[in-house]
């Protein structure tokens, strides 16, 4: 079958194209840096003199082993013993994204179907700067946005506790994000899919906890217990106006309330017991947050959220030569929205909303995956708040994901190693339910749209150096 003179075929092809060139232009950039000094641009991989398989599944981020984990919580500060390496990197996502159905409205600079951009291109100060203060920063600038950013903060200080026989890590962490520090692979920041298309339609309406990353700032106290035993505590402030246009950010934001404040502060708690046997580990655990939010200018009441989830583990990785890994959390999230009641923004006091996402995957040689992922979301009827697309007012949305993956650097020996890697992936994105149903509302043109026209490929490289 000849699909060469399609728009379909025509966009695919300029986008292969297009990334060739990338991938060219940056080896042959990551072969002249290897031959300059070695504090060049370094990563967490050259600071440890690890693989990034040693850290992560498939030899590509983020989803952590054993071994990565101890590594962030350590406060990104083990080394291989050889000083002098600046801790730079440097990142770059491009895509293309097609759904069954056009777009409702063409994004700004792009087409309703069948667009292709290097959606993300970054720069990180991520490793260790003392023995016991390590950094995570990132600034990105967005190709669909265009415009540059404080993408994630996580500044750390850890250190050793000797209590009698047992012993653990402590440490601090100043961060813009109350998910962004857990060490596990369950929640918001680093679950799956850990790449997405800005031309997708998402996975439905969000917890307030999953909705914070770089709209608050953030003091974590936390602990690693006898390898087993993982307790953070963090209290956050959103941000200001001028802060969020220093940082080209954005301030908090509820469906109710843009842009919102925290009224006094929102708080984290995270409890996980996690059990490495070598050949497999587990953890299990549970979070939560609670934060009242306003408007920014401080008119009017404030609406209450309280969030409590529950997440799980496994990973099967024998000899690294088949690696299976099972991920999974529940959120439960309770909206006292007393503030946005009293000027009828809504149509009930308290309402809430549920959250459930579960992922499996396989590796071979961490080099070839699968992934298969399922999410759901669901909450109470409200006409003030879901009215508009939902033809039953409920946010309810649910589908699958399914991704194929190929990492052919990030192990020991690997071309470039410790200084290039490279994914290349296909991912789909099914919808059983989209704002309520099998059907909704679209918005934008007022005509009824079927959740599946809102299943989306997307072809990605991701690149690392």
């Amino acid at each position: 079958m000849t699909i060469g003179t399609t728009p379909l075929a025509g966009g695919l092809e300029s986008w292969l194209r297009r990334c060739a060139a990338t991938v060219f232009f940056t080896s042959v950039l990551i072969v002249a840096l290897h031959s300059a000094p070695a504090a060049a641009v370094p990563s967490f991989a050259r600071q440890t003199g690890a693989e990034c398989a040693a850290c992560h599944i498939g030899g590509f981020g983020p989803q952590l082993t054993p071994f990565g984990t101890k590594f962030k919580v350590g406060g990104y500060t083990a080394t291989d013993g050889q000083d002098g390496k600046v801790p730079l990197s440097a990142m770059a996502v491009a895509t293309w994204t097609r759904s069954t159905k056009d777009l409702p409205e063409a994004p700004d600079y792009f087409k309703t179907n069948n667009n292709s951009a290097l959606q993300e291109a970054s720069l990180f100060l991520a490793g260790r700067i003392t023995d016991q203060i390590g950094t995570f920063l990132q600034g990105t600038y967005s190709g669909v946005d265009r415009k540059a950013f404080l993408d994630q903060m996580d500044i750390r200080y850890a250190r050793t506790l000797n209590v009698g026989e047992q012993a653990g890590i402590v440490g601090i962490s100043i961060n813009n994000n109350p998910t962004l520090t857990d060490p596990f692979n369950t929640l918001a920041q680093w679950r799956f899919p850990y790449v997405s298309s800005d031309f997708g339609f998402g996975m439905g309406t969000t917890p307030l906890v999953e909705s914070l990353g770089g709209s608050v700032v953030g003091a974590n106290a936390y602990t690693l217990w006898a390898n087993n035993f993982y307790v953070e505590l963090g209290a956050y402030r959103a941000l200001s106006a001028g802060s969020v246009n220093w940082m080209n950010t954005s301030q908090v934001t509820t469906p109710t309330i843009d842009p919102g404040k925290f009224s006094g502060v929102g708080t984290y708690w995270r409890l996980a017991y996690t059990k490495d046997m070598k050949r497999d580990n587990f953890n299990v655990g549970l979070f939560g947050f609670n934060a009242g939010v306003e408007n920014a200018d401080g008119s009017g009441g404030s609406d209450r959220y309280r969030d409590i989830g529950v997440d799980a583990a496994y990973q099967y990785l024998g000899t690294r030569e088949h690696i299976f890994t099972v991920n999974a959390s529940y959120v439960w999230e309770k909206q006292n929205l007393g503030g946005s009641y009293q000027v009828g923004a809504v149509e009930n006091p308290t309402d809430t909303l549920n959250n459930f996402r579960l992922a499996g995957s396989y590796t071979y040689q961490q080099t070839w995956g699968v992934t298969a992922g399922l999410f759901n979301s669901r909450g109470s009827s409200d006409s003030g708040l879901y009215g508009s697309t939902s033809y039953n007012n409920r946010p309810n949305t649910s589908g699958y994901i399914v991704q194929a993956d190929w990492t052919p650097w990030g192990k020991e020996g690997s071309w470039g190693a410790p200084w290039a890697n490279v994914r290349f992936g296909l991912q789909y994105i099914g919808y059983t339910r989209f704002n309520g149903g099998s059907h909704y509302i679209d918005e934008v043109n007022n005509v009824d749209r079927k959740a599946s026209d809102n299943n989306t490929t997307m072809l990605f490289i991701w690149l690392a150096i």
